[in-house]
């Protein structure tokens, strides 16, 4: 979440929400974002978002990327890289460009990875559509 030196990222200040605290309603962030409390609502944050293990969201997430070690009840699309911790529990949906999944972590729903959607969805070059019929 910090630079070097401890600054915050050029995209804003960083944003916690601590253990024991609770809010109702969406979050909107320019800047890093982590919650060790509850969000009962949506996050939409351009910077990087961390889930502490006390954490629990029950509403949609989507960032730039995410280390997870609480709960989400929700979707959750991370557009580069997303890590879930083994303390980690997702119920529902996933979309990210990358995933890291520890040995524990406990997920359901779809998972939907950039590059690995892309492929399965190519259709055949016309290299090999010309090599198969000659």
């Amino acid at each position: 979440m910090f630079g070097k030196n401890n600054q915050t990222t050029e995209n804003g200040s960083v944003n916690l929400i601590g253990n024991g605290t609770t809010i109702d309603g969406d979050i909107n962030s320019k800047g890093d974002v982590r919650i060790d409390g509850i969000l009962n609502g949506n996050l939409i944050t351009n910077g990087k978002f961390v889930l502490g293990a006390s954490g629990k969201i029950n509403g949609d997430v989507n960032c730039s990327n995410a280390d997870i070690m609480g709960e989400i009840n929700g979707k959750l699309g991370a557009q580069e890289l997303l890590i879930l911790k083994h303390s980690a529990k997702i119920n529902g949906d996933i979309n990210t460009g990358k995933i890291a999944i520890e040995v524990g972590a406990i997920f359901s729903g779809n998972c939907n990875m950039g590059a690995v959607v892309k492929n399965i969805n190519q259709p055949k070059t016309a290299k090999n559509e010309i090599t198969q019929t000659a």
